[in-house]
């Protein structure tokens, strides 16, 4: 299916959406005898809003197949990679409090000597790994390590570090950064990492948000909405209005026992790099916090100076030869999609001739963060001049047909784009 993005979003959007619940046993080769290459989202979600508040929400679609429940702007999914973000926010509490620091090595507190291999003497600090400039990769793995495993150990392999690439000199976009910073964090404060997100941030803010379910209520848990591959089978959530059998990554012996955590010993438990479980709308007020400086509906959660640490590019690809390339989850490469990197926070809009990183179509340089995996496709990104802001999310998106004027797909453009109030 072609998506036309001269047409508006609420034209553009059913006809994505036709094929994904008019039959919702369609699979992509059902919607390819049709006509379709891709059947679209399952479910659509966009929420607009500004520093007071939500200007706009729109949902479509299905939350579950399998009941027939209809999607909401309040029902929470798993976000993928903005999940970074408000980590982020998280940890920099903690370094207002003193609890951390962002250029200390991080290794005191990690209980072991975190280096690149080829460069012992150069220190990884918390600021390289909420910018993705600490050296490592992804090659080895970053979610495997069990209930009762050691994230430690997952280090110990050449093939979690960029070869000859010093920390600090290149940007690549890793998630095994983040499980560090989970275990940095959890070794900070003696907390669990998603107990220690729900007291730095969902509480304060009063949203009903988790990282992995456990820290969410029953009702919020009912309300997840299921996330599909293309095909529609379902590829992760769906857990039939209940909880997961097991919250994290089984132990060695299949056993799911979380009294076997112990602080920093394996910060992924609770996916900082991507579990979040959040609404459209409760995402929006992270996007608000955001453009009100740290401050939302009263609440003071950082300070201006500490947003303006966040949201500044630590990296760029303007003063950096190295080419940036983000590998979804079906594997698809979009080139220059990253061009300017803060503290877990994207620039978008990029002037410069290798970029490709304004799915808006408008030249603004908004900020936030992207998130792809489990076919779903999602994005929070505010005008910090401006004052305005979007949340967007669409699942049943693997595979998911390239944007028209971006290294975003086009249901990413589109989403993005719709400017209607």
């Amino acid at each position: 299916m072609s998506f036309p993005l001269r047409r508006s979003f609420p034209a553009l959007l059913a006809s994505m959406l036709l094929c994904a619940c008019a039959a919702p046993g369609a699979t992509t080769t059902d919607a390819a005898k049709a006509g379709d290459a891709h059947p679209g989202p399952v479910a659509a979600v966009r929420v607009a809003f500004d520093r007071d508040g939500v200007t706009a929400a729109r949902a479509t679609g299905m939350a579950d197949l399998a009941t027939g429940r209809e999607v909401t702007a309040d029902d929470p999914t798993r976000v993928a990679s903005i999940s970074k973000l408000v980590v982020s926010i998280g940890a920099m509490r903690l370094v207002e409090a003193g609890t951390l620091d962002l250029d200390a090595d991080v290794s005191e507190l990690l209980g072991w000597r975190l280096r690149h291999p080829e460069f012992p003497d150069t220190p990884i600090s918390l600021r390289l790994l909420l910018s993705h400039t600490s050296g490592l990769t992804d090659d080895a793995g970053y979610w495997q390590t069990p209930l009762d495993g050691r994230l430690q150990d997952l280090l110990d392999d050449p093939k979690a570090w960029n070869a000859g690439k010093t920390p600090g000199s290149w940007f690549q976009y890793a998630n095994l950064n983040f499980p560090l910073v989970a275990s940095v964090m959890e070794n900070a404060t003696g907390e669990r990492f998603d107990l220690l997100m729900k007291r730095l941030v969902f509480d304060p803010l009063q949203v009903d948000a988790c990282y992995g379910w456990t820290a969410c209520d029953d009702g919020v848990v009912a309300r997840a909405v299921v996330q599909y591959r293309a095909d529609r089978t379902p590829a992760a959530d769906n857990n039939g209005g209940g909880r997961p059998a097991c919250p994290v990554q089984r132990a060695s012996d299949g056993s799911c026992d979380l009294d076997m955590w112990k602080p920093g010993v394996n910060g992924g438990l609770f996916g900082p790099q991507g579990g979040m479980r959040i609404s459209a709308r409760d995402l929006a007020k992270i996007g608000r916090l955001l453009l009100g400086g740290g401050t939302v509906d009263g609440v003071r959660l950082l300070s201006a100076d500490s947003v303006r640490e966040l949201v500044t590019p630590q990296w760029s690809l303007a003063h950096d030869a190295g080419a940036t390339v983000e590998t979804d989850s079906s594997g698809q490469s979009r080139e220059g999609f990253f061009c300017r990197y803060g503290l877990s926070a994207q620039t978008l809009a990029t002037p410069h001739a290798g970029c490709n990183d304004d799915p808006f179509g408008d030249g603004v340089a908004r900020v936030g963060h992207s998130g792809s995996a489990y076919g779903l496709l999602s994005g929070l990104w505010v005008d910090l001049e401006g004052g305005t802001g979007v949340v967007y999310y669409a699942t049943g998106m693997s595979d998911a047909p390239a944007g028209s004027r971006s290294a975003f797909t086009a249901i990413e453009e589109a989403l993005a784009s719709d400017t209607r109030r």
